[in-house]
């Protein structure tokens, strides 16, 4: 007499239509847009410069678009202020003004010419002309 059998499992009917659609978990991955601290370090000792959401949303607002030589002036700007102590910097380029926080190697906002007229820029300790 045998009271459990071992091997191969059948498939019942009602699973049949569930093959091929995506498994989900309980529990959701950690989001695409959170940086882990080494991919942060990464981006810091390769030299790439990033946009805060609030920076990405004035470039769109104004219109202003920086091409792969523009990026590489940013980001030796970023690194000149950063050999000289600097924290928080004005970097003109082009005829646009950039506030970048150096130690993040973010870009808090960008402001082109017609938006820098009678504007007064604060808590930055440098600028450097890119």
């Amino acid at each position: 007499m045998v009271s459990k059998i071992y091997g191969p499992q059948t498939i019942r009917p009602q699973q049949v239509e569930q093959i091929g659609l995506p498994i989900s978990s309980p529990q959701t991955s950690r989001q695409s847009d959170v940086k882990t601290e080494f991919q942060r370090i990464l981006e810091q000792k390769t030299g790439a410069v990033e946009f805060s959401g609030h920076a990405s949303k004035r470039l769109e607002q104004r219109g202003i678009q920086l091409d792969a030589a523009d990026m590489e002036r940013l980001s030796k700007a970023v690194d000149r202020a950063g050999s000289k102590g600097a924290r928080e910097s004005l970097v003109l380029l082009n005829g646009m003004a950039f506030v970048v926080s150096v130690s993040n190697r973010t870009v808090i906002t960008a402001i082109d010419m017609e938006n820098m007229k009678e504007n007064v820029i604060t808590n930055i300790d440098s600028a450097v002309l890119a």
